[in-house]
């Protein structure tokens, strides 16, 4: 059942432009390995012409029947300019995309509109389109249009306000064969010859922190590339020592306890975009470290590591932002994570639990490892995982003297390090919180995440 539904306010019933509508669920849903969100298709996506996409719904088949079974087609995006031909020129605007065989044959039909269009980047899927009309179903030269997705990510995310929806860009390589599409009344493409060279000064797009878009932000989900981008395995001669997160584009955030043993940078290795300690991690980055610094403060400690080299940023790897004096207010749910020892050996599946954190608390997961709330749409860690003893000398999990420090009694420390904290990339100013879903297993995963209601900063 639906509580609630929002039309976007620029649609219209006529031409079918902005054909975009955004129900919510009267309660939310449980995750499993059957129901998973969707991942969106960001602004900045490209589509070219003959890109793969796969359209799904309960439509009507060639018996002019409603399909009792959830049916699949592949198509082929047709660009805009070639669908604005078909149409006729000013039918089709940015606004759509366009799918479908010249020959006809495939299309979806009546009772398939508002699903999905997706193409498949890697290994995930994106929504591009939401079937809105066509002429007819799967006739020659009238491709099936949708709404296209990416158009809409700034009216999505002002909507839906809280346990936003993932954004992805999705890239078409090569050139555009829609570019060489004419017919009458079609406007030239846009080029990019020019005659005059312009010398102009770039200034560098400045890093923001505390971004996930890989993240569902659900409870009970399974785990996924990038769903943490900015954990960190630290490792000793290619085994996993501890976690860190990446604070800055060269430094690396750990509990000062886990270098007890050694403190050589030359002993240590900062490995990014990991999932899986054992087995294929496709956007994992292995970074040398130069210098690791520790706090000597009277106590917990912490330590900062500095890369050897900076790594190229993208949905998989992110700094995290730090706390700078955020309130979190009582009942604001915040993860840890880290990956956790498996018992009898093998890899561990990724266990959820709730728990009630007062000043601290007993867990097993990875010392140096990351309490994370979220503000608005970005992430800020706030506590560290460190351990309450001075021996961590053959220890590679934290276990069950550990407290979480708040990340505020490092301030100066930090401060002096790394100048300033990066900043988010858009207004944190308001407390959110999620809601709670099932508990889900996966054989695959190791990373160790922990839910709680906060009451640590009481």
């Amino acid at each position: 059942m639906f509580s609630n539904g929002i039309v976007h306010p620029s649609y219209n019933n006529q031409t079918h432009d902005n054909d975009i509508y955004l129900l919510q669920l009267a309660s939310p849903v449980t995750f499993t390995n059957y129901i998973q969100p969707i991942c969106l298709a960001t602004s900045g996506s490209t589509f070219y012409n003959g890109t793969d996409s796969w359209v799904t719904g309960w439509g009507t088949t060639s018996t002019s029947t409603i399909s009792t079974d959830l049916r699949e087609v592949s198509v082929p995006i047709v660009g805009n300019r070639q669908c604005n031909c078909d149409y006729g020129v000013g039918r089709i605007t940015d606004n759509m995309i366009c799918a479908g065989l010249s020959a006809g044959g495939k299309d979806s039909c009546q009772g398939d509109s508002g699903g999905p269009m997706v193409s498949k980047q890697s290994t995930r899927c994106i929504q591009c389109g939401i079937a809105s009309f066509g002429e007819g179903c799967a006739l020659p030269n009238f491709p099936g249009v949708y709404t296209r997705v990416s158009q809409y990510q700034s009216w999505i995310n002002s909507t839906i306000t809280s346990n936003q929806p993932g954004f992805i860009t999705f890239t078409s390589t090569g050139t555009d064969s829609d570019l060489s599409v004419s017919c009458e009344g079609l406007p030239p493409p846009p080029t990019t010859t020019t005659t005059t060279t312009i010398t102009t000064t770039t200034t560098p797009k400045p890093v923001v922190c505390g971004q996930a878009p890989m993240n569902s932000r659900i409870l009970g989900g399974s785990p996924t590339a990038g769903m943490w981008p900015w954990m960190v395995s630290l490792q000793r001669n290619g085994s996993h020592v501890c976690g860190g997160t990446l604070v800055a584009v060269d430094y690396v955030l750990s509990d000062a306890n886990c270098f007890s043993s050694s403190s050589r940078p030359s002993d240590w290795t900062a490995v990014l975009g990991q999932l899986k300690q054992n087995g294929s991690n496709p956007f994992e980055v292995t970074l040398n470290v130069t210098n690791i610094t520790l706090s000597n403060l009277t106590g917990s400690n912490v330590a900062l590591l500095h890369l050897g080299s900076q790594p190229t940023l993208s949905n998989y790897i992110q700094p995290i932002c730090l706390d700078n004096g955020q309130t979190f207010t009582v009942g604001s749910t915040c993860w840890a994570a880290g990956w956790s020892s498996g018992r009898g050996g093998g890899e561990t599946g990724l266990l959820q639990i709730h728990k009630e954190v007062f000043i601290c608390f007993s867990v097993q997961g990875d010392s140096g490892g990351p309490l994370m709330c979220k503000l608005g749409s970005s992430w800020y860690q706030a506590a560290v995982l460190t351990l309450s003893t001075n021996n961590a000398t053959n220890q590679t999990r934290a276990t069950s003297n550990n407290v979480f420090t708040k990340l505020s009694t490092f301030d100066n420390f930090l401060l002096k390090i790394l100048g300033n904290f990066l900043s988010p990339g858009s207004s944190s100013n308001t407390t959110t919180t999620a809601t709670g879903g099932g508990t889900a297993h996966s054989f695959f995963a190791l990373l160790f995440i922990l839910i709680m209601s906060l009451h640590l900063f009481l």
